[in-house]
């Protein structure tokens, strides 16, 4: 059986909120609620059950235009050195053993 597959693309958006947008038009369906504007709702999101895959389902991501992005949420997190916001959102992705991601 093959995984579901979806993908972002960063030319879509160029702002975190821009990536909210994104990840509620891949990985929402028919929700007549929007979901949070935060990486703990976002991490929320990865885990399934809000129409797009089920809960823990294996899925693969294809994130297109990812040098871009990196290139545009790639500001630290926190205004000071460190992880960037892309950094984040790459280890959030990955701590979801069900999710298989790909960056092109």
């Amino acid at each position: 059986m093959n995984n579901k597959v979806f993908i972002f693309n960063g030319n879509n958006f160029d702002t975190l909120d821009g990536f909210y947008d994104e990840v509620e038009r891949v990985l929402t369906k028919d929700l007549d609620w929007k979901i949070g504007r935060n990486l703990n709702a976002f991490d929320d999101v990865l885990c399934g059950g809000f129409g797009a895959f089920e809960y823990e389902e294996a899925i693969n991501i294809i994130w297109e235009n990812s040098t871009k992005s990196n290139s545009d949420l790639g500001y630290p997190a926190n205004k000071r050195e460190g992880q960037t916001v892309f950094d984040i959102i790459i280890e959030i992705i990955k701590d979801h053993k069900h999710i298989n991601l790909t960056l092109r």
